[in-house]
């Protein structure tokens, strides 16, 4: 076995700066969003923020500015493709697409109890929306220095969780278009990332079941969750990795027994 020398190898690795690049992060209202648009801007990036509640973007732009960094709301639909790819068009550049956008109304149900519109609603933005916004960034990447796209999978879209069918369809989706795009833009420029947490605890719960309280009694009963910060993290990584390197997939989870 020959022995590999780390004589002249660095301590430290340096701290990542992503100055002078522009990141695009869907869903950055709440949540996985904002704290990855959080992450981002302490990065150095100029965060472009996109989500349907003006009100929500406004204050995540906010917050960032009062921490010296630097990020633009955008109201965007992300299941309109005509909206997205005007809106796209007006950015100069896109370096970074965090793909975070995502839906789950409808609460735990078993399939032959779901709601028709509710899983329309959760593929349309889950599967459609995230494609959309790609198709509309991927132009500009190939035409200019390239681009770094994560998608925010779920460990989900890796097995079957009983009373999801529609959001476990949607992140299977999504962990599949994820291995694919990464093989077909590979040595192009263009990086693909998946992260596929676990439980997070943010206000997705409460969403999911339209109840605040029952939201809360969800994330109380599972036990330990993963924090929206722990996702960021994995987020920067991914981008920290060097040109020739890819991280294809991270699947982070919270450390609970059993």
């Amino acid at each position: 076995m020959t022995k590999v020398s780390t004589k002249n190898l660095p301590l430290k690795t340096p701290e990542m700066r992503l100055d002078g690049r522009v990141a695009v992060v869907t869903g950055a209202g709440r949540g996985l969003g904002r704290a990855c648009a959080f992450a981002l801007a302490g990065a150095g990036a100029e965060v472009v923020l996109i989500s349907r509640t003006e009100s929500d973007l406004k204050q995540v732009a906010t917050d960032i500015a009062a921490e010296g960094g630097t990020a633009r709301p955008l109201v965007c639909d992300v299941s309109d493709m005509n909206e997205i790819r005007d809106k796209i068009r007006r950015l100069d550049r896109i370096d970074i697409l965090v793909n975070n956008a995502g839906s789950d109304v409808g609460g735990r149900r078993d399939f032959h109890e779901g709601d028709i519109a509710e899983w329309v609603n959760t593929i349309q933005i889950n599967v459609s929306g995230l494609m959309q916004v790609t198709a509309a960034v991927l132009p500009g990447m190939l035409e200019g220095q390239g681009g770094h796209i994560v998608n925010l999978g779920s460990v989900a879209g890796l097995s079957g969780v009983r009373g999801c069918a529609a959001y476990v369809a949607s992140k299977h989706a999504v962990h599949g278009l994820s291995d694919t795009l990464r093989q077909e833009y590979a040595g192009r420029g263009i990086r693909v990332s998946e992260i596929l947490p676990g439980m997070v605890k943010t206000e997705f719960a409460k969403t999911r079941f339209s109840d605040a309280e029952k939201g809360d009694a969800f994330y109380e009963n599972y036990g330990l969750c993963l924090e929206a910060e722990d996702i960021a993290r994995s987020v920067l990584f991914a981008l920290e990795q060097p040109p020739h390197a890819v991280v294809s997939q991270i699947v982070i989870v919270p450390d609970n027994p059993g």
